[in-house]
């Protein structure tokens, strides 16, 4: 053994140090500063792993012989062919310029946004953009799968997303100040680990030990126990999937049919109060919203409830909503009740009272935010307004020239003739992926660029083989972060590998841009330039002294301008007049004048409890049960899927589909074995594991496992749960994804299909191999 090297590096589980012995990574040691660090930095050494890494420029053979007039039913079935990277960005550059030329640059989409690194250099997404840009621009997409509906919503109730993107109350303020935490979803370590753009440090456990430490009184309402830590005395309200909603307008109802509600804060915070109180006291559907109400949608205790809506009134009292409630059927409305029900308590701007969405959904959600500038590159202007939502994906594609509406706006899918997705992979967090898969037949031709061979790769016509963050330079932060983070590169690129700024700068130059688009910098040119910026910004606007890149870089880290203590429309609720909301009224919007105007069926002028598609209550037998797609423990979305962290919670190579005991004796299910999920969009296997965790009619199978249909069945046989779930919607205002409203009958599964994985893996070392 030679002499270990150590590399400061960051991903999206956080900083850590890699060691490194002769070009292979040997240990990795978490970030010392890091209270909590995540398990899954231990599984980044699989990057390393060529086995199903792109190793080299590749076109798939249909494509290579015919292009544009190829056989598209040929992706993921035909070989590929290697092509030298001089050869395949001309191809690259030919495919932009004449899809750009006979369509128009709508024509041209732009996908992913941008997971496979943190780093906020070779942000695959933003440099696509970037380099799109400067040709006319791209057809790209709004919001993203983790959360769409809700900040949709919230911008027009409340003015703007803070509130769901981290600066509502900071959770050192709750830790102080509440009395009564009401947790809508989850506050979970298994989610807080990951955050976008890299995290320092890990505060949530610290803060919920200072919450059990003070006594606070904590009702998680969730189909899953574990949605908090074991640890956390918490009363647990195990709610039927999709009526959270019905839940809080039945606490606010039985607030307001007690004459409790606040009602000088309602007056002077709030307009269309009127009309969510109208539809709580029996407006509209003459039903009156209260406990009894609620706990007949949602299976919960009605006496309980009526108990805590006494409670939220008497105590300093913080609701706290997971984004994962609004990946759902009608997702606008839980965010919106969650409003509605804080306004009708009233504490809105008190330290440790109010509302507030995402905590622990991501890492630095809730954690004190960064006041300054973070770094990033530049996508530039962009030259056309031409956009989807982001889970409209398959609409699209399906739909050229077809109509959605989003915010109130109708507008016109393009026809799309060439996709290029850089650094995600849509074959993960797409839903119904059996509907993905015709609808990936259409375009023209589909440009991957990616460092593994992802289903999304496997069914490109051009792969460019990017590098991962250990293979190159680069920075990490983001304004949930209190730190900028070092990137160093720590190991040789595999193969033929370049950085997605290595790429894009050679197809930008064949695009006669090369210039406008690098702006004469290399890698740590660009480096020292980005956090140059952050630090100019930090001393200009907060007297804030970062340290010289120099010392950062060989530091590995430096500290940025933070806001603590953050109490949420504070001055909003001392003097609402001098300090406006970004809304149609300039107060919290309870009763929207927009939507009442626009009439919609899904989402109406107020708070209210709809129906979803698919729920509890419209099931029609003893073995369908309401599946929920979460994020698993040992990886983020289907990122190192192979990693030991991944790999650890699998069993028989499956993901593990927890069951209540109850429900597995009915079904004739044991644990450990063999189940199969179904429903009309598709099927799926997995291994049960029975727990008493979940819910009675709940099944839990988390999202990432690499989609491996089997032969002509479809039968996917890793158990990836978006072959199921339901591609609609939330609603025609917001359009988020409906993932979690979905389905599915169980049954235990008899059938052999042993030989799938083997083919599956051989096909993968074959094309690591060509």
């Amino acid at each position: 053994m030679g002499t270990i090297k150590r590399v400061p590096h960051c991903s999206h589980w956080g900083a850590y140090t890699l060691l490194v012995d002769d070009n292979d990574i040997v240990g990795v040691e978490p970030f010392a500063l890091d209270p909590a660090p995540s398990p899954i930095i231990r599984s980044v050494k699989e990057w390393a792993n060529p086995e199903r890494r792109v190793l080299r420029p590749m076109v798939r053979s249909g494509w290579l012989d015919k292009r544009e007039g190829s056989d598209r039913h040929g992706r993921g079935r035909e070989n590929f062919v290697a092509v030298p990277w001089d050869e395949v960005t001309d191809m690259v550059a030919s495919e932009i310029r004449r899809v750009a030329d006979a369509f128009g640059n709508e024509a041209i989409f732009a996908g992913s946004y941008g997971w496979t690194s943190c780093g906020r250099f070779h942000h695959a997404s933003s440099l696509l953009k970037r380099t799109l840009n400067l040709v006319g621009g791209f057809t790209g997409h709004v919001d993203t799968y983790s959360i769409a509906a809700g900040p949709v919503i919230l911008r027009h109730t409340l003015g703007d997303d803070r509130a769901c993107g981290g600066q509502a109350n900071t959770l050192d303020s709750i830790a102080e100040h509440t009395e009564t935490l009401l947790v809508f979803g989850a506050l979970s370590p298994r989610t807080a680990q990951t955050e976008a753009g890299g995290i320092a440090r890990h505060g949530l456990e610290t803060h919920l030990k200072r919450m059990v430490e003070r006594g606070v009184r904590i009702i998680l309402v969730s189909p899953l126990k574990d949605d908090l830590p074991e640890w956390v005395p918490a009363e647990w309200w195990p709610i039927r999937p999709n009526t959270d909603a019905a839940l809080m307008l039945g606490l606010a109802g039985e607030i307001v049919k007690a004459d409790r509600h606040d009602k000088g804060f309602l007056e002077r915070c709030t307009s269309g109060a009127d009309r969510l109180l109208n539809y709580l006291e029996a407006g509209e559907d003459g039903v009156r919203k209260d406990a009894g109400w609620a706990a007949s949608i949602t299976g919960l205790d009605q006496a309980k409830i009526a108990e805590l809506a006494r409670v939220l009134v008497d105590t300093r009292s913080q609701i706290t909503v997971s984004w994962s409630l609004q990946r759902a059927h009608h997702g606008e409305q839980p965010f919106w009740a969650a409003l509605g029900l804080a306004s009708v308590i009233g504490q809105i701007g008190l330290p440790g009272g109010g509302v507030g969405y995402g905590y622990a959904s991501l890492g630095g959600v809730g954690l004190p935010f960064n006041l300054g500038k973070s770094p990033a590159i530049s996508q530039l202007v962009k030259p056309i307004n031409s956009f989807i939502p982001v889970a409209r994906i398959s609409d699209m594609l399906l739909n050229p020239g077809g109509t959605y509406t989003y915010e109130g706006e109708e507008r016109t899918y393009p026809d799309t003739r060439l996709v290029y997705w850089a650094g995600g992979n849509p074959y993960h967090h797409h839903q119904d992926l059996n509907r993905l898969e015709e609808a990936w037949t259409r375009p023209e031709t589909i440009i991957v660029q990616d460092p593994m061979w992802t289903a999304t790769a496997q069914r490109a016509d051009i792969i460019l083989p990017a590098t991962t963050s250990i293979e190159r330079n680069d920075l990490a932060g983001n304004k949930r972060s209190d730190m900028v983070l070092a990137m160093h590169q720590a190991i040789e690129p595999l193969g033929e590998a370049k950085s997605d700024f290595a790429i894009f700068d050679m197809i930008a130059a064949k695009l006669g841009v090369g210039e406008r688009f690098n702006e004469g910098r290399d890698e740590m040119g660009w480096l020292r330039h980005l956090y140059d910026n952050s630090r100019d910004d930090a001393r200009t606007r907060f007297g804030f002294d970062m340290p010289d890149f120099e010392t950062f870089w060989e530091q590995g880290y430096a500290p940025v301008p933070v806001k603590e203590n953050n109490v949420y429309l504070a001055d909003f609720r001392d003097a609402p007049d001098a300090h406006p909301l970004g809304t149609e009224s300039g107060k919290i919007v309870l009763g929207s004048e927009k939507l009442a105007k626009l009439d919609y069926a899904d989402c109406r002028s107020h708070p209210a409890w709809i129906e979803p598609a698919e729920w509890l209550g419209s099931a029609t037998g003893a073995d369908e049960l309401h599946l929920i797609s979460h994020q698993p423990a040992g990886r983020l979305h289907s990122q190192l899927e192979t990693g030991e962290a991944s790999r650890a919670l699998k069993k028989n190579g499956r993901e593990q589909a927890r069951i209540h005991p109850q429900k597995a004796a009915e079904l004739n299910i044991v644990d450990g074995q063999t189940i199969r999920l179904w429903n009309e969009r598709g099927a799926c296997l997995a291994t049960a594991d029975v727990s008493d965790t979940v819910r009675f009619e709940v099944i839990v199978l988390p999202t990432g496992a690499w989609f491996t249909p089997h032969g002509n069945s479809g039968l996917d046989v890793a158990g990836n749960p978006n072959v199921l779930t339901l591609d609609i919607g939330t609603s025609q205002f917001g359009q988020g994804c409906s993932a979690h409203t979905c389905l599915v009958h169980v049954e235990p599964y008899h059938g052999d299909t042993s030989d799938a994985f083997a083919a599956y893996q051989t096909r993968l070392v074959a094309l690591a191999a060509v």
